[in-house]
């Protein structure tokens, strides 16, 4: 009598996902904060968002090479987001960049930026691939076999988009054990992986669910900054695992927070709350705050899972 003896196969997740933070300060640069940027890495693609001053720098003491980046994302035309961008650029041509950088951004910067770039940077070795969007409307605007980039319409002063970083799902793992025992043929794996079950020869239906292990669920991120509390976007950001928003003012400064369209921590934390998020990462700190403390505090009453951002901080996304 033969017996077989299955062991457990345990799946390791072993893909990149984190986001690094360059700058998590608001309206100008302070001894203390950088203005907004930030590195978020999938699968060891490298994207930016937002590009203040001293986002150079911060790339530097965060120890992440130039020549990675080949997506920016520019959330809204305030300059505290988007004034270290031709900068940006224009280290890119003195270190040699040859490969296209593509901007994606609202359709009214590359007024701006087109002149900038004939200006200061009409001799680049490589292409600036300008790609715009419209920030009042939610669409998918990078699209890769791993990932999509979507937009998320936010509540400012001018047109803001926040960024959803979602990946795809993968095929599910073939169980080789399963599969030599029911001998499968290898030309039917992939079929399998992708949610096809087996039917063998004298008929027998072998349901995929037994020949695989689930592959792991897709992770998400949410850069959603600057924003004044928006519940039109909790559908948009629902159920990911990490978003970073908006943490300007204390619950004390409720009044100055609506009047600049930006959020206090309870906001904050109240989104994370309601959309059903994982972690939440307070940022964009106004600078009269010497202790960001009390805005931990007052997040963590309403969502306890809150973390502050701070320069060079890699978060990873589980």
């Amino acid at each position: 009598m033969l017996f077989f003896i299955f062991l457990p196969i345990f799946v390791c997740r072993m893909e990149k996902f984190s986001v690094i933070i360059l700058g998590c300060g608001s309206a100008t640069p302070s001894p203390k904060h950088y203005t907004s940027s930030q590195v978020v890495n999938v699968r060891d693609k490298l994207f930016m968002v937002d590009c203040g001053e001293g986002t150079q720098i911060q790339l530097r003491r965060s120890k992440v090479a130039f020549a990675r980046i080949n997506h920016i994302f520019i959330s809204h035309l305030h300059g505290d987001h988007c004034f270290g961008l031709l900068g940006m650029i224009s280290s890119f041509a003195l270190l040699g960049r040859t490969a296209p950088l593509f901007v994606h951004a609202p359709k009214e910067m590359w007024s701006i930026l087109g002149p900038e770039l004939d200006f200061y940077c009409r001799d680049l070795e490589f292409q600036v691939e300008f790609q715009g969007f419209d920030p009042d409307t939610a669409s998918i605007i990078y699209d890769d076999r791993s990932l999509t980039v979507s937009t998320i319409p936010l509540r400012h002063r001018i047109p803001c988009a926040g960024f959803l970083f979602k990946e795809k799902k993968t095929p599910d793992h073939l169980d080789r054990q399963w599969a030599d025992f029911y001998q499968v043929p290898m030309w039917d794996y992939n079929r399998i992986r992708n949610g096809g079950d087996f039917t063998m020869p004298d008929g027998t239906v072998i349901p995929h669910s037994r020949l695989t292990t689930p592959s792991p669920a897709p992770r998400s991120y949410a850069y959603c900054c600057d924003t004044a509390y928006n519940p039109a976007m909790i559908p948009l950001i629902s159920g990911a695992d990490v978003i970073y928003h908006d943490c300007t003012y204390a619950i004390g400064e409720a009044q100055n927070a609506a009047k600049h369209f930006h959020s206090t921590a309870s906001d904050a934390a109240n989104t994370a709350l309601e959309a059903g998020v994982g972690k939440l990462i307070l940022g964009h700190f106004s600078a009269r705050y010497n202790d960001e403390g009390i805005l931990l505090d007052e997040a963590r009453q309403i969502f306890p899972n809150s973390v502050l951002a701070k320069e060079n901080l890699e978060i990873d996304i589980h």
